[in-house]
This record gives structure tokens, C-alpha cells and sequence, in this order.
């Protein structure tokens, strides 16, 4: 048993709480990680206030990055001192697995968020030997180790800051892949961008790289706006003082080829698709808690609309973290700016500092 660190949701919507665990050594098809750090995603929030049902007490997050410690028999690419990114978990024996969708995988919602190995059990372990939930998109990774599998795992180059590439395994992402994998826009055209956080900044800087020559980014932060100008953006809009709709309508009359809807509110999620030109194509990729529904125009999806949910951005982790990464190291993709770090045992400031948009992509930082 290997003795960590964590920080642990043990209550809805209340402060984690820092605590001493036990985490069992790495089965056949796993991985033991020494995280390095971990980015804090909205995902983290929606999932330790009940959004979804996992059952705490649990550790979360899911943006970790580290350096592999031990290998179970079965795993055949990683060894101990990789270094790696970790992304989401999927099973790989579907046939969405299969087909090289595994974003779309059979047991995507249990693998991520049953809170335990699909067996039913979990290798965190409390100070009295209880067992917690975890297995957070296999890996549970504010802490100071993890347990995860090969699949989730992508090996990146030792000169890569381990600290930096975390969020690259979600956030980032699901924001880049939106744009370069899913809605795949031609030089020139337009899009929206709802939402100025992580996904929707990750999305701007896409947008920039697929050749778009024009990128509307819609927040309420002036600040955040400013910076999505030196990101990529075109055109800025601050909700909180125009019309959103209206406004990009007088940017582009006919309304844009493609909008993606990061701010999982369902109001904005209409003005993703009333601002849509003909045809055009709306990505929803807000993560929202079970059960929010959101109304629309049907007539909307006359005339060609199309209106798609991206799940990761539609990203296979092995090939999309490396392509990031060199966009990165070209200048093309700089998120490191969207960053703050954090230690382990400022968990809650980061949160707050999340959620009331004072930071855009908190990392924590794990001390050894």
C-alpha cells in the first residue's frame, strides 16, 4: 500500500478536505503515478457539488501529469520514469473503442464517473482503511499519487514541464478539439466562441490555427475578452452590456458558420444557436449538471443547422496531447498563459478562484 496525499470531497458543495491515504499497488493493466500536478476543471466543481452522482466521499481530479512509478505485468508501452499526461479512461474492447472513437465508449459515463474500477472496487483506501471513491476518469488525481491504466496514460518527451501539460489531458482539449476535430472549420470562415474560460480560450487559439478569419469570443469579463484578443480572437462581445445575438449579427449579417457553446448555461446555449448562419453548425460542449434542459427554436435547424455535443473534443488523447504540445512549443497554441499555480493544500482558493473567474486554469502542484 502506498501512503499519499489528497484532497478529498467528503460533502456536497463543501471545502475538500486534505487527508493521508493508502493507495494499493498497480493491478496488471495499470499504473502507479507520482502526480506532479493537476489542473482544477469546472468538471471537479459540477462533480463535488453533487452535479453528478458520484459518491463521496471521493478524490477528484483529472488533469494530472507525472511521472510513472510502478507497472502492472499486463501493460506493455509505459515504464517506471516515463513521463506522462493523463486524459480520459475508456474501456478499448467496444466497438466505439474499436472503430477509434473512444470518446464515444460504451462505458464512457462509468468509466469516468462510477467513482470505482468496473469490478466495483477502488484502490484508495482512508487512514482506517475504508475504502474512498476515486478512479476519477481513472486517475483521482489531486493527490500525490494515482492509480491509472496505460490507455489513459500518454508518454511526453522529459523536456516537457510536467507541471505545465495537465489541463492538456481535458480542458484544453475539449476547447482545441472542439474546433480542429469536431466542427473542422476552412480558412476563412466564422465562428462564436460562448464562454472565456479554459475551454472557450483553448477553442480561440483552434480557431486561430484552423485559419478562421473571424473569431467572436462572448464573456462577461472584460479582462478575460482582452486577453482572447491577444489569443486569437477578432471581435469581442460582453454579454453583460449587448445583446450577444445581435451583436455578432452586426459582425456578420448572414450569422456565423459555426458557434460553440462552452458556459453550460442554457440561456446561452440559445444564443449559440440564434446566432448561427445558414447552414451552420453549434458545438455544445458546457458541462452541466444532470437533468438541465435548455429550450430552442426548432425552426432553427431548418436550412441545413446542425447542432452537435462534443465529448472531449472529440480527441484521441495518444495523438491529440503530442499535436498540443508541438503547437505549443510553435508559439501556435500558448495556454500557459491562461495559468495559475497553486499547491496541493491551496485546493479551495483554487476552486474559488475558478468558479468566481478571478483565474482561468488553476494548477495545483504537488510536493514530494
Amino acid at each position: 500500500m502506498k501512503q499519499a496525499y489528497a484532497a478529498v470531497s467528503r460533502e456536497k458543495a463543501k471545502p475538500l478536505i486534505l487527508e493521508c491515504i493508502g493507495i494499493e499497488e498497480p493491478r496488471a493493466d495499470e499504473i502507479l503515478v507520482r502526480i506532479v500536478a493537476s489542473g482544477v476543471c469546472h468538471t471537479d466543481l459540477v462533480v463535488r457539488d453533487q452535479g453528478y452522482d458520484v459518491p463521496q466521499p471521493v478524490v477528484l481530479g483529472h488533469e494530472g501529469s507525472g511521472v510513472v512509478e510502478a507497472v502492472g505485468s499486463a501493460v506493455k508501452d509505459l515504464v517506471p520514469g516515463d513521463h506522462v499526461a493523463l486524459s480520459y479512461a475508456y474501456c478499448g474492447k467496444c466497438e466505439k473503442c474499436l472503430s477509434g472513437t473512444p470518446f464515444y465508449c460504451e462505458d464512457f459515463f462509468g468509466r469516468n464517473f462510477r467513482g470505482t474500477r468496473p469490478d466495483g472496487t477502488c484502490p484508495i483506501h482512508d487512514s482506517h482503511g475504508k475504502q474512498i471513491s476515486g478512479c476519477f476518469f481513472e486517475q483521482s488525481s489531486f493527490a500525490t499519487y494515482a492509480i491509472a491504466s496505460e490507455r489513459n496514460a500518454v508518454k511526453v518527451a522529459k523536456d516537457v514541464p510536467l507541471e505545465l501539460i495537465g489541463p492538456l489531458g481535458c480542458g484544453l482539449q475539449t476547447g482545441a478539439g472542439a474546433v480542429l476535430n469536431c466542427l473542422k472549420p476552412k480558412p476563412g470562415s466564422s465562428i462564436a466562441v460562448f464562454g472565456a474560460g479554459a475551454v472557450g480560450m483553448a477553442a480561440t487559439m483552434a480557431a486561430k490555427i484552423a485559419g478562421c478569419a473571424t473569431i467572436i469570443v462572448i464573456d462577461l469579463n472584460d479582462e478575460r475578452l482582452e486577453l482572447s484578443r491577444e489569443l486569437g480572437a477578432t471581435h469581442t462581445i460582453n454579454a453583460r452590456k449587448l445583446d450577444s445575438v445581435a451583436a455578432i449579427r452586426k459582425i456578420v449579417p448572414a450569422g456565423v458558420d459555426f458557434s460553440l457553446e462552452c458556459t453550460s448555461s442554457p440561456r446561452v446555449f440559445r444564443q449559440a444557436v440564434d446566432c448561427l448562419g445558414t447552414p451552420g453548425t453549434c458545438g455544445l460542449v458546457g458541462s452541466s449538471a444532470l437533468g438541465t434542459e435548455g429550450t430552442i427554436d426548432i425552426g432553427n435547424f431548418l436550412f441545413g443547422r446542425t447542432l452537435i455535443g462534443v465529448v472531449e473534443g472529440q480527441s484521441v488523447p495518444s495523438e491529440f496531447v503530442p499535436q498540443l504540445i508541438e503547437y505549443w512549443q510553435q508559439g501556435l497554441f500558448p495556454f500557459d498563459k491562461l495559468v495559475q499555480f497553486y499547491d496541493l493544500d491551496q485546493i479551495n482558493e483554487a476552486m474559488a478562484d475558478s468558479e468566481s473567474g478571478k483565474v482561468i486554469k488553476p494548477i495545483l502542484r504537488m510536493k514530494h
